[in-house]
């Protein structure tokens, strides 16, 4: 496993435990926002850089992204 994939896993994980635990999601709902979502496309592109920035900032974009703030 390459350490981008890694680190973009790791964001991963944790991006969907804090949609379960902070907005009850379930674990199915939580995965599927994330997959799917344009912040998750950057993420995996790992041209954009994003994968260097921490999980909290990753999360923020998602949060905006799904209109949870």
């Amino acid at each position: 496993m390459s350490k981008e994939t890694y680190m973009i896993e790791c964001i991963t994980r944790d991006m969907i435990s804090w949609l379960m635990n902070d907005y009850h999601y379930s674990m199915d709902k939580a995965m599927d926002s994330v997959y799917t979502s344009k912040t998750y496309g950057s993420l995996i592109n790992v041209n954009t850089g994003l994968y260097f920035q921490s999980s909290q900032y990753v999360f923020e974009d998602l949060q905006k992204e799904l209109s949870l703030q």
